[in-house]
């Protein structure tokens, strides 16, 4: 039996025709119903409003962090430098981007299947700026049914100018997201000087125009149209959930049959009178950013925001009704059987992440601000020199990784006697030089048509920046 959660799909079935002698048809788009949403108050709401101020601080002050002569955060792409904080980053090394980026993935199906869709709800992108919009939208067009009748009504001049100061606001806070968003890729504090003065490179505008205008699209007009449409992510996760995974659940046993009464009667009269606790105040789905109503079970809309806990709580809290009849809980609880958190699924993608942060982190401790490469001359096997002594030429490629010039000193071993016509290779900070290096050794000392050796890399103001790399020396072949 599989243990996959089943989920509903409750979206409103296609409008169909029906004629006498006709075949039924099915328009394939329905059209979309704007989402008015009523804001509410309450723990999972200040948990998540937190968590948006946090990220969105993060996110706009980031870029203006000094670190020496330079912003905290700043990826040179011209440059080819990726500079975070103290430490610097080349091309060479997207090895590290590519293992980040794998961290990353397996952090998020941890989190899938230990508590689903809390990443949509709490950190993403898109959720925070369109809250942050919605936010905006509550202090300046009002509560929701305010936001109703305003959009019913003819335009007004109180109308005009609450909806023309909201739209100035959400296009500012595109604007300056744009701006940031580039501040990460051209020094800010130069950007904001250049961008007015129209100083900045073409592609400065480009890219702020880019992230202005779906910014502004995205969390101002398609909102929920994201997450429910454009986003891969609300399509494969039912995949990962399991019986055992944290949801944002309504507790149907204890609230149906739904319906109103009175206030004034108790939760034990409720019961006796063969009501649910649900009086169906619909709030949970007024305050919902998707629309949805998890009366309905668990869909793939749910970002799993919880305000829909906060809602049912407080309605709870005023009927004197124990909380909880919305809850983030488990199917199996639901069912009345054990929830397992230490299931094999979960702790495997914990092994996986604990193993993988920890290699990352040796990684990035151990990296050595140096590359090296050395490839043979192909052209011919070997030469002799006019001293009678055997040569082979190779190819060498030095990048000096770190924020400073060095001059590093080549050195060969693997046979007696080796010289090299190239023992210093200056390099300056951020960039590469390739020399050709030609080695020699007495042809006496050759043994074998082919012998291992090692060319050794250390930069001579620091001992510990150094690397090495095994080549093959060829001789003559003896009969």
């Amino acid at each position: 039996m599989s243990d996959k959660i089943p989920t509903r799909d409750v979206t409103p079935s296609p409008v169909e025709h029906h004629s006498p002698g006709s075949t039924v048809q099915q328009e394939m788009y329905a059209r979309r119903e704007h989402i008015y949403v009523r804001e509410i108050k309450g723990l999972f709401q200040k948990v998540r409003r937190s968590a948006n101020w946090a990220l969105m601080l993060a996110f706009f002050l980031l870029p203006w962090l000094p670190w020496g002569d330079r912003p905290a955060i700043w990826f040179d792409l011209p440059g080819r430098e990726f500079h975070i904080f103290a430490a610097t980053f080349y091309p060479q090394e997207f090895i590290l981007l590519s293992w980040l980026l794998i961290i990353c993935a397996f952090g998020l199906f941890f989190i899938t299947v230990f508590a689903g869709r809390v990443w949509c709800g709490y950190t993403c992108p898109q959720s925070v700026w369109t809250f942050l919009f919605i936010w905006f939208e509550h202090r300046l067009e009002g509560s929701r049914n305010r936001r109703i009748k305003l959009d019913r009504q003819p335009m007004t001049a109180d109308t005009l100018w609450r909806k023309g100061a909201k739209h100035a606001i959400w296009l500012a806070i595109a604007l300056a997201t744009g701006v940031t968003f580039v501040g990460y890729f051209t020094p800010i504090r130069q950007l904001v000087v250049d961008l007015p003065t129209l100083e900045a490179h073409g592609w400065s505008y480009f890219w702020v125009g880019f992230f202005l205008v779906f910014t502004y699209l995205n969390a101002g007009w398609l909102r929920e149209q994201v997450c429910i449409y454009m986003c891969p992510y609300a399509r494969f996760q039912s995949v990962m959930f399991d019986r055992d995974t944290l949801i944002v659940s309504y507790d149907a046993a204890r609230g149906e049959p739904r319906g109103a009464r009175k206030k004034t009667l108790s939760h034990a009269e409720a019961r006796e009178a063969g009501h649910g606790d649900c009086i169906d105040c619909d709030l949970c789905v007024q305050v919902c950013p998707t629309g949805i109503d998890i009366r309905d079970g668990l869909q793939y809309e749910c970002i799993t925001c919880a305000a829909c806990i906060d809602a049912c709580d407080s309605v709870m809290d005023k009927m004197g009704y124990p909380r909880g009849l919305i809850r983030y809980t488990t199917e199996n609880a639901l069912e009345g059987k054990p929830t397992h958190i230490l299931r094999p699924r979960l702790m495997g993608y914990l092994a996986a992440l604990v193993v993988m942060i920890g290699v990352f982190a040796w990684a990035v401790a151990d990296r050595t601000p140096l590359g090296f490469e050395v490839e043979r001359e192909r052209t011919e096997l070997y030469q002799l020199t006019r001293d009678g002594r055997l040569s082979n030429v190779y190819v060498v490629t030095v990048r000096n990784l770190d924020r400073q010039d060095h001059v590093y000193r080549l050195a060969a071993s693997g046979l007696p006697g080796l010289t090299l016509n190239t023992d210093r290779i200056s390099v300056p900070a951020g960039d590469s030089r390739r020399a050709v290096v030609s080695i020699t050794v007495d042809p006496t000392e050759v043994e074998r048509p082919s012998h291992p050796i090692t060319l050794h890399l250390e930069a001579d103001d620091h001992p510990d920046i150094s690397l090495a790399r095994e080549t093959r020396f060829i001789g003559e072949i003896r009969r």
